[in-house]
């Protein structure tokens, strides 16, 4: 299952990297998309290009405002499942994803809880 980390920091201390470190631990594909390129361990930190296929899930740690310029990417990602971390809920952006992908998974969640939990 590969998981598509949205938002991701070179910095140690952002969630976004803990989130790229734990799934890399926990055995799931992850690539690492943010504004600046840099490394989370020797997972490589890209910079948007084109949507990635075969994406099972979106993991967000972009605030609202900042996820508007992302919405198609998201979309033409398709991804099963988008998961809304601490401070990326975004309501507006709920009904965009269910009219463009009926079958999505939304979750306002915790990425680091589901894996801690073994909900992931």
């Amino acid at each position: 299952m590969n998981t598509l980390v949205l938002g991701a920091s070179p910095n140690p201390e952002r969630y976004s990297y803990k989130a790229v470190q734990k799934l890399a631990d926990n055995g799931h594909r992850v690539t690492a998309i943010g504004l600046r390129a840099g490394l989370i361990g020797n997972i490589p930190i890209q910079l948007q290009d084109k949507p990635l296929a075969d994406t099972h899930t979106i993991t967000l740690y972009l605030s609202p405002d900042n996820q508007t310029p992302v919405y198609d990417y998201i979309i033409a990602t398709a991804p099963k499942r988008v998961i809304f971390n601490p401070g990326t809920e975004n309501p507006d952006f709920y009904p965009i994803l269910r009219a463009n992908l009926p079958n999505i998974k939304i979750e306002i969640a915790c990425t680091l809880v589901l894996l801690a939990t073994g909900a992931y």
